[in-house]
C-alpha cells in the first residue's frame, strides 16, 4: 500500500515556479557589428586567421609560450578553477536531495540503576538500535529547482572559467606589445640622441674656431638632453611593465629571460579572423554565457520558493530493536510507515515574500545580463574603430618619418654649406625623434587594440576546456585533505556542450 502511494504521488508531482527562458536583447538583432563590420568587409583582409588560439597570428613563439605559461599558473585561474570544484560540490549536495533526506541509523546502549534505602539495589543495561527515514517527495519540484540552480551556477563557473582564460590571453599580448613598444621607442630615443650629440660636438668645434656663436652650441646641447632625458621614463615604464607581465605567470618582478629573443619587434597582425553574426560573436562571450547561466539559476531559485507556499509530503519510515538485561524482559522489534503532510498554512508574509525577494534577484540579474551585453558590443567597436583608425595614422606617419629623414639631410647639407643656420636642423631633428617616436607608438597602439578586439570577441579559451582544472600538485594536495571521489578528475565539458538547464536536467 505504501508503494502504490508513493507511486501515485510521483505521478501526480508538478514543477512549480517559471521555467527559464534565454533573455532577448531587442536592439541585438538591428546591430550589424558598427565598425567592426567596416573592418570585416575590407576585401584586403585576410580570411585564414585563428580564432580559438588568436594570439598565434603575431607569429611570435615568445609570445605563444607566455600566453600557454599564464593560462595555466596564474592565480586567477588557479581560483577559478577551484570555484569549479566548489560548484560541483554544490551541484552534488543538490542533486543527493532526489534521495531520501534522512537516513539515520540509531543506538544506544544504556546503564540503569536504582539505590534503594532497604537495600535491596537494582541494576540492568538497556539496549536499542534503530533506522530512521524520511523522504519529502517533490511534489512540487522544489528539489529539481534546487538540482537546476546548482546545475546553471556550475556552467556559469565553468564560464568565468572560460573568461579568465580570455583575460589572460588579452593581458600577457597587451603587456608584451608594450613592452616590445617600449623598447623601440628606447631604442629610437638612443639613436636619437646619438644624432644630436654629433651635432652638439660639430658645433662645439665650430664655437672654439670662432665660426659659431654660444647660442648654437646652448641650442644643440638643450635638445641632446632633453631627448636623452626620455630614456630614464621610458626605462621606468619598461621596469613596470616587466614586472606586469611577471606577476601575470606567478613569478617575482623582474625581466623576464625568454624576452631576450624578439627583442625591440612589436608584434603585428592582420585581423585574420570571419567576423559571425555580431549576436552570436556577443552570445558566445565567456563573459556573456556566465552572466546568463547565473540568470538561469536565479530563475529556479524563485520556483524554490514557490513550492514553500504549498504542502510537503514526506514519507517516513523507522524500525527499532530494544531489549535490556533485566531477566524475562521481552526483545522489541517496532516498525512505523507511512506518509507525513506539513503545510506553513500561518506563514504567508514570510514566504510570498521570499517568493518576491528572490524574483527581485532575478530581475537585478537580468538587468544584469543586458548591461553585460551591452558592455561587450561597446568593447568591440572602441576596439575595432581604434584598429582602424590607427592603421590610417600609421599610414601617414610613416610617410611623415620619410618626410622628415629627407629633410634632416638636406637641413644638415644646406647647413654645411653655409646656406641655412643652425636652427634648421635643430628642428629637422626635433621634428624627425617626434615622427619616429609617434609611430613607434602608434604601431604598438594598434597591436594593442587588435588584441582587444580578439578580447572583445571571447575568443582564446577553447584550449584550456581539454586541460585538467587543477594541476597535479593540487589535486595531490585536496586529495590527502578531503575525499574527493571523482571530482578532481572529471572533465570539462567540450566547448559547445555546455547546454543551458532545464527542469528535467539533473547532473551529467
Amino acid at each position: 500500500m505504501a508503494l502504490a502511494c508513493v507511486a501515485a504521488m510521483l505521478g501526480g508531482c508538478t514543477t512549480v515556479g517559471p521555467d527559464f527562458e534565454r533573455p532577448r536583447v531587442p536592439w541585438l538583432s538591428g546591430w550589424s557589428g558598427g565598425s567592426l563590420e567596416t573592418i570585416a568587409a575590407d576585401p584586403r583582409r585576410p580570411r585564414n586567421g585563428l580564432m580559438q588560439e588568436w594570439w598565434r597570428n603575431f607569429n611570435d613563439p615568445v609570445l605563444d609560450l607566455l600566453v600557454a605559461e599564464a593560462q595555466r599558473v596564474n592565480p586567477s585561474v588557479r581560483i577559478a578553477g577551484m570555484r569549479i570544484m566548489e560548484a560541483r560540490a554544490q551541484l552534488g549536495i543538490a542533486d543527493s536531495t532526489r534521495y531520501p533526506q534522512v537516513q539515520q541509523a540509531t543506538g544506544e546502549v544504556l546503564g540503569v540503576g536504582e539505590q534503594r534505602s532497604s537495600g535491596r539495589d537494582t541494576s540492568a543495561v538497556t539496549a536499542s538500535a534503530g533506522l530512521n527515514v524520511s523522504w519529502e517527495i517533490d511534489f512540487w519540484g522544489k528539489f529539481r529547482r534546487s538540482i537546476e540552480s546548482a546545475d546553471a551556477a556550475y556552467l556559469a563557473s565553468i564560464a568565468q572559467y572560460d573568461d579568465i582564460q580570455v583575460l589572460m590571453a588579452a593581458q600577457v599580448a597587451g603587456f608584451y606589445t608594450s613592452i616590445r613598444t617600449v623598447e623601440l621607442r628606447l631604442r629610437i630615443a638612443r639613436e636619437n640622441a646619438g644624432l644630436q650629440k654629433r651635432s652638439l660636438q660639430i658645433t662645439e668645434l665650430h664655437f672654439r674656431s670662432g665660426n659659431e656663436s654660444e647660442l648654437d652650441v646652448q641650442q644643440a646641447r638643450a635638445q641632446y638632453l632633453g631627448t636623452l632625458a626620455t630614456v630614464p621614463q621610458l626605462e621606468i615604464a619598461l621596469r613596470q611593465t616587466q614586472n606586469a607581465l611577471s606577476i601575470l605567470l606567478a613569478r617575482p618582478p623582474g625581466p623576464l629571460p625568454e624576452m631576450e629573443r624578439g627583442k625591440e619587434r612589436i608584434p603585428q597582425a592582420g585581423l585574420d579572423v570571419i567576423v559571425d553574426m555580431p549576436a552570436e560573436l556577443l552570445r558566445r562571450r565567456p563573459d556573456v554565457r556566465a552572466a546568463e547561466m547565473q540568470l538561469a539559476a536565479q530563475s529556479a531559485l524563485i520556483g524554490v520558493s514557490v513550492a514553500d507556499l504549498y504542502p510537503s509530503i514526506s514519507l517516513l519510515g523507522s524500525v527499532g530493536l530494544s531489549a535490556t538485561s533485566v531477566d524475562g524482559s521481552p526483545r522489541i522489534l517496532s516498525g512505523v510507515i507511512g506518509p507525513r503532510l506539513v503545510w506553513n498554512v500561518f506563514d504567508h508574509g514570510r514566504l510570498t515574500n521570499t517568493v518576491l525577494l528572490q524574483d527581485a534577484r532575478f530581475q537585478q540579474f537580468y538587468e544584469q545580463y543586458q548591461d553585460t551585453v551591452l558592455r561587450a558590443a561597446r568593447e568591440i567597436d572602441d576596439a575595432s574603430v581604434a584598429f582602424g583608425k590607427t592603421g590610417e595614422q600609421i599610414t601617414l606617419l610613416a610617410e611623415a618619418v620619410t618626410a622628415a629623414k629627407r629633410s634632416l639631410e638636406i637641413a644638415d647639407r644646406q647647413y654645411n654649406e653655409g646656406l641655412v643656420d643652425f636652427q634648421r636642423v635643430l628642428d629637422s631633428q626635433r621634428t624627425l625623434f617626434a615622427e619616429q617616436d609617434q609611430l613607434v607608438a602608434s604601431r604598438g597602439s594598434q597591436s594593442q587594440s587588435l588584441v582587444a578586439i580578439y578580447k572583445a570577441m571571447g575568443g582564446g579559451w577553447e584550449a584550456a576546456r581539454s586541460r585538467p582544472v587543477l594541476d597535479d600538485a593540487t589535486q595531490e594536495t585536496l586529495g590527502r585533505r578531503s575525499d574527493w571521489k571523482g571530482l578532481l578528475a572529471e572533465p570539462l565539458p567540450p566547448p559547445g556542450a555546455d547546454a543551458l538547464p532545464t527542469p528535467e536536467r539533473t547532473r551529467p
